[in-house]
Order: structure tokens, then C-alpha cells, then sequence
């Protein structure tokens, strides 16, 4: 029995499909697409009232599952504590498919619809009175599916949760029949600190996910992150591609700490889960005691038909756009921030911020950030004195409420930089360990920093004094939010120390929410370290982020593309930052860069010739020209490949073809393999006829036939080029 529908409807009922799975015919009446492609979802259930889930795209029909012998995979995968695991080499790998799964039971299934979501709510039960409702919900005009799965123990008796995912798919891909080498490629998002989201595509034998020649053997890739970075090695992300039929199926998990994917396989059916990391991956247990539930995070899901991972992943940044268009009304054109971090590297104060308003005031700018070192006492390093938060004196003499003024006499709106959830060494605070996270039943310490605990009603009024009521107290209307060091693998205080650190980061943002609330219109920045919390939850919850901490690095711009799959441009801070030193080339290299997401200026402003701000003016008036681009549109990649981040060759190029249509392309070259002419053909939706062009010199760039040549380069050059 298969139940099937496609989401952008809604029907009265549930419609059955009766028939094996070898041969599914469609009893469903075609109804007209109210919108955006569909997706087809697909409830199996098998006689023993096991339930799978598992799309397709509504363009590419699924007349035969191509694999009809397969076991179903079930859409709830959980372990409890004191059940068999699953066999067949799994312990150690994989929590899934053992007894608390398979003695789950279809009970009921229904379809809603409320505030135009649409949401398909399925129930299981095993005997012993352990409830699992998942939801799998459609937002009109989303491309995107958003599931969770919550637990409810109905019996007498708790019950010790070590493994609950938040979704899980089956039959990926049911268009290719047997273990065919080579047509499923696997592709994820790398990232380490200054090297963010860097594409890794393997195919299912390189992963040694070949079904072993038995179909006995449990085969599975089980990958993630554990502390309170979420992307700090992998981002939560997931993409499986069928590269025959040009179908991607994908999910990221919206978590801001421990999390896990997994790919799985034990016959030709592949399986891809996600959710919270398990007691094997992230030290995590949970107790539900009797009449409690547990709520797992959000995934988001899509399936498409598409050309490139680049089409696929845009389904999947594009899940952002309504907390982004939700934002406060002064992002909605996508306005531009200054930072004087790499201006004054931690040693802000009254002087130097005015020396460098007088310089910036009517340049275009919206935003000025006074970052880290505000604070600081004298002789101690910012890095290291972070959580008692008193303006210094020394560098404020006047007071930090005069330096706002003069922000705001420049014209510009004030934001100020905290690291809210940890304390350095040299603060006051860092021996108040009776309100600091505990492992081991000692003070959880890193290198410089101890962290608060967030869950601690005496650390929030302290935040909700020493943050929010700072904020108002000066009229701060932006945030900069950082972050520079991880927790680990969890605290003290808990069934275990997974779930203390759940808590705590559920806490701390749970505490950012309170923010918005008590200062409605704040614009925040997400930064830990620059990207590693660039995951769904927190992109929702603030307004941009920082793309990397690579702010002087010739990378920029390779790492910028990358985000581009991951997270939405418009919410991309992306630095610039310029030294009196720079050449007109290498200011018009760093500007450009900024083109693939937000601007942010910092460096030496002050300091520079006239020739050298004609050339960031004009990249401020190019910026302003193609801002409706970034902020919605498709991203093509093209170039050479990049094989080190750190030292890249060849060269790059980004086009962006707005819903608008208009479109940008920004060209970089990078240290060696440089050619001095380069082309590439235009998709046929793109305009072809150049408005304006931005470089530091005359540069020469045409359009022919719907291909374009960039003339004379040299080595880590630029050139961008407006379309209209």
C-alpha cells in the first residue's frame, strides 16, 4: 500500500495506491501545480505496518520502482536504550533499523492545512506504549519539505532515548536498478576555520557503499560534528545525486550544536537520515519520562530535477528567504557595513572611530560596527577579558554614549560587537564557576575562554543586564554575535553530556530570541570564528553572517562561491578590507569579492589616496546596482579547479541571474595558470548585453553568440560585469 501525494495541494483525503512495488500505478487525479516544481511524496507500508518515505520530482514520473525486492527503510529511526541493535556489523557505525525501529507501527496518518502549510502527520506505535508523531510539512511556495519527529512515552515506566532522528528517506534513487557503480554520487560541504564550504562529491564505491555481495552486511556513512560549532568539519548538509537521470535528493539539519547524517544501506535500497548526533557519535542520551515527549530539530528536505548541484543546493539556501524578507525593513536592499576591526585589530576607541567617520561619512555606508576590544582593560588583551563587558575608560573618556553620537551624526546606524555565551581569562567572571558549564565536575576551559551556562536563570538576568539592556542603554541598533571556541562534546548536569550541551544551546538561543523581542527592528550578525554557525536555525534567527574569518586572504572569493550553496547571498557578510599599501589591483580583487555576498568594509580607510577610494567608491556604486541580484537569484560556478583553497590556481568565475532578470558575473584570477583571455557560454535565460563594468583598469569584456571573453588578464586580477 503506497499513499501519495504531491505537495502544493491540498486533498480531502489521503488517496491509496494498491499494487506491488515493482509496478505503481497512479489512481491520484493530476491537478494543476499552484506554483513552484512539485514534489512527490510517497508513504509505503508493508504488511507488517512498517512505514517508508521516500520523493521523486512530479516531472519525472515513477511509473516502476526499479529495486521491488528491497526492505522498506522505515521514516523513524530511533534507538532506545536496552533494545537489540541492529546486527550485521552495525554497532559502532549505526544506531538505525534496530528493534526500537522495527517495532514501531503504522496507527494513523492524516493531512492539514493551516496559515498555507500544508502538513502530513504520520503516527507510530510499538506495544509497550511509545508513541512517534512525524510531521512533514510544505509552506506555500517553498521548494523545500521540513520535517521533525516528536516521541511520547505513553507507558508507565521511563524510557532512555540514544538515538532519534529528525527525518529519514528511503529509495534513493528508485530510477536505477541493482548496485550500479558508479551513478550515485554523494556530495557534501567541508569546512575548517578560513576555509569554508568547500564541495566534496565521492561516488557510493568510494564510499564503500556498495551492497555486500550477501545483502547482509550493514553498510553506512555516518558523518557530522560534535560540540557547539555546527559547522566546524562538515556543514549540515547532505546531497545524494543520481547522475543518470540528473536527480538530487538532499536535507540540512537546523541545529546549533552536536549534530549527524547518515547514508545507509543493507540492499539496493539507500536510505539518508539526519538529526541530532547519537550516544556513539555525540555522547548523547535523553530520558522521557512517562507522559513527556521530545521534540527532535528541524530538517529540510527537497528532491529535484536538475543540471547541476548548483541548481540543487539553491532549493535548499533558498529555505531562508522568508525569515530573510521577515527581517527588519533596513536589510531589505541589502545596505552596506563598515567594521573597524581590521582597522584598529581589537583597540577601538573614541579617537580613531571619529578619525575614521570623517573619512566614511556619505560614502554609502549604512551600518558602523565597533568591534572586540571595547572593553578591554589596559595591558590585557580583548581575546582574553571578554565577559564582564564595562566600556573602557581609557579609550572612551567621554563615555561610550558619546562615540554613538558621533556614529549617528555620520549618518550611520551604530552596532557594537559580544561574544554573549563565553568568558575569558582575564575577566572577572571567569572564576565564577558556579554559573560556568562543568565537565567532569570541573570548570569546562579551553585554552583562553570558559562558557556560561546558559540554562542558568541567574547567567540570563546577567546577560539580559550586561547585553540587552547595554544595548538599549546606548540605542545599538546592530549586534555583531561571535563565538570563537566550541564546547566539545558536552557538559555535566544531565542524563548525559550530549544532552547538556543541547540544553545549553537550546538556552543561548532561546537568549537571542529574547533580544529580538526586548529590541524589535535590531539587525544581528551570526559570527563564530566567521562560519561556523552558518546552519539553518541560526540564518533564521539573525539578519547575516560572517562568511570567514579569511579577511586579508587571497581565498576570499573562493570560499564566498562556495557559501553560495549553503547559505543565501544576501546574508553573506563578505569583508574587504584595504591597506594603505594595496595596489589599485589588489583594492579591486578585494572589492569584487564582496559582489558574491554582503559588503563589509574594514582596513586602513583613512589612510588611502585619492585613486585608491575611486577605486572602493566605484565598487560601492557597482554593489548598489546589483544588489536585487544577490539578494535573489541563481548562482553559476565556472572556472579552473580549485585544488587548495589556501594557494588557488587558474581562475574563478560567479554569474548570478536574478529573479529580476538581470544578471552579474565576477571574474577572479588567482596566483599562477593565469590565461590572458577566458570565455564561457551564457544559460539561455541570461541577458547578454554588459551596463557596466567594474576593475581596477580599462578592461575588455564581449558578448558573442551567448558567450562572453574577458580580455588582458593578469594574475589576481578581477573583473565584473553588470547584465541587464
Amino acid at each position: 500500500e503506497i499513499m501519495k501525494i504531491t505537495i502544493g495541494h491540498l486533498y480531502p483525503d489521503l488517496l491509496n495506491l494498491y499494487g506491488d512495488r515493482g509496478n505503481i500505478q497512479c489512481l491520484m487525479k493530476r491537478c494543476q501545480w499552484r506554483g513552484i516544481e512539485a514534489e512527490t511524496v510517497c508513504y509505503e507500508i508493508n504488511d507488517e505496518k512498517q512505514v517508508g518515505l521516500f520523493l521523486y520530482p512530479a516531472d519525472k514520473p515513477l511509473e516502476k520502482c526499479a529495486n521491488p525486492d528491497t526492505a522498506i527503510d522505515s521514516l523513524v529511526q530511533l534507538k532506545i536504550a536496552g533494545d537489540m541493535y541492529n546486527g550485521a556489523y552495525a554497532p559502532g557505525n549505526t544506531l538505525r533499523n534496530g528493534e526500537s525501529t522495527i517495532r514501531m507501527k503504522y496507527v494513523s496518518q492524516k493531512l492539514t492545512e493551516e496559515n498555507n502549510v500544508q502538513t502530513v502527520i504520520t503516527v507510530m506505535e510499538d506495544d509497550r506504549g511509545y508513541q512517534v508523531t512525524h510531521k512533514l510539512s510544505h509552506v506555500q511556495g517553498e521548494k523545500v519539505l521540513r520535517a521533525e519527529c516528536e516521541f511520547l512515552n505513553k507507558s508507565a515506566e521511563a524510557v532512555k532515548l540514544e538515538m532519534f532522528e529528525s527525518v529519514s528517506l528511503s529509495e534513493i534513487s528508485p530510477y536505477i536498478s541493482g548496485d550500479e557503480a558508479g551513478e550515485l554520487m554523494v556530495h557534501r560541504l567541508q569546512s575548517r576555520w578560513s576555509q569554508e564550504g568547500r564541495l566534496l562529491s565521492q561516488s557510493l564505491e568510494e564510499l564503500q557503499l556498495d551492497v555486500s555481495w550477501t545483502k547482509e552486511a550493514v553498510r553506512c556513512e555516518r558523518f557530522g560534528q560534535a560540540g557547539s560549532l555546527p559547522v566546524n568539519h562538515y556543514f549540515p548538509f547532505l546531497g545524494v545525486e543520481d547522475r543518470r537521470n540528473h536527480i538530487f535528493w538532499g536535507m540540512q539539519v537546523a541545529h546549533n550544536a552536536s549534530w549527524q547524517m547518515e547514508i545507509y544501506r543493507i540492499d539496493e535500497n539507500l536510505a539518508i537520515s539526519g538529526g541530532l548526533a547519537d550516544r556513539e557519535f555525540g555522547h548523547w542520551m535523553k530520558n522521557i519520562a512517562p507522559g513527556e515527549s521530545f521534540l527532535t530539530p528541524e530538517a529540510i528536505i527537497t528532491v529535484c530535477h536538475a543540471d547541476s548541484v548548483d541548481f540543487f543546493t539553491r532549493r535548499l539556501a533558498d529555505a531562508g528567504q522568508n525569515a530573510a524578507d521577515a527581517g527588519p525593513e533596513c536589510e531589505q536592499d541589502l545596505p552596506i557595513v563598515f567594521n573597524e576591526y581590521c582597522t584598529t585589530w581589537g583597540n577601538p576607541s573614541h579617537e580613531n572611530i571619529c578619525e575614521i567617520l570623517k573619512t566614511i561619512k556619505g560614502k554609502g555606508f549604512t551600518y558602523f560596527v565597533i568591534d572586540c576590544g571595547w572593553y578591554k582593560r589596559e595591558g590585557v588583551p580583548w581575546d582574553i577579558s571578554m565577559g564582564d563587558y564595562d566600556p573602557s575608560g581609557s579609550l572612551f573618556p567621554m563615555g561610550l554614549e558619546q562615540t554613538v553620537q558621533e556614529i549617528r551624526n555620520a549618518g550611520l546606524k551604530p552596532g557594537i560587537w559580544f561574544e554573549i555565551e563565553n568568558v575569558g581569562q582575564a575577566s572577572e567572571v571567569y572564576n565564577n564557576t558556579e554559573h560556568l558549564l562543568h565537565l567532569d565536575g570541573k570548570p569546562l576551559t579551553t585554552t583562553r575562554r570558559r562558557f556560561w551556562d546558559m540554562t542558568d536563570p541567574w547567567v540570563n538576568q546577567y546577560l539580559t543586564e550586561h547585553v540587552i539592556e547595554f544595548l538599549k542603554k546606548y540605542g545599538f541598533e546592530y549586534m555583531k554575535m561571535d563565538y570563537n571556541d566550541t564546547v566539545g562534546m558536552g557538559c555535566d548536569g544531565y542524563e548525559s553530556i550530549g544532552e547538556g550541551l543541547r540544553q545549553n544551546m537550546v538556552a543561548a538561543r532561546e537568549f537571542v530570541e529574547k533580544v529580538k523581542k526586548e529590541i524589535p527592528g535590531i539587525v544581528l550578525e551570526n559570527c563564530a570564528s566567521g562560519g561556523h554557525r552558518l546552519e539553518p536555525g541560526y540564518m533564521a534567527l539573525t539578519s547575516m553572517a560572517s562568511f570567514s574569518d579569511a579577511h586579508e586572504c587571497v581565498e576570499i572569493p573562493v570560499i564566498a562561491a562556495n557559501l553560495h550553496r549553503v547559505i543565501l547571498p544576501r546574508q553573506s557578510q563578505i569583508w574587504a578590507v584595504i591597506r594603505k599599501t594595496d595596489s589599485l589591483k589588489r583594492i579591486s580583487y578585494s572589492v569584487a569579492a564582496t559582489f558574491l555576498g554582503r559588503m563589509c568594509i574594514s582596513g586602513d580607510v583613512w589612510q588611502l589616496n585619492k585613486e585608491q577610494w575611486a577605486v572602493i567608491d566605484n565598487g560601492i556604486a557597482f554593489y548598489k546596482k546589483i544588489a536585487s541580484v544577490i539578494k535573489r537569484g541563481q548562482s553559476y560556478h565556472f572556472g579552473t579547479e580549485i585544488k587548495s583553497i589556501r594557494h588557488p590556481d587558474g581562475w574563478q568565475a560567479v554569474l548570478r541571474i536574478g529573479d529580476n532578470g538581470k544578471a552579474y558575473i565576477v571574474l577572479h584570477t588567482f596566483m599562477k595558470n593565469v590565461p590572458d583571455k577566458i570565455s564561457f557560454s551564457l544559460p539561455e535565460n541570461c541577458p547578454s548585453d554588459i551596463s557596466d563594468l567594474f576593475s581596477w583598469e580599462d578592461k575588455k569584456a564581449e558578448i558573442r553568440n551567448r558567450t562572453i571573453t574577458f580580455y588582458d588578464l593578469q594574475q589576481e586580477d578581477t573583473v565584473a560585469v553588470f547584465l541587464e
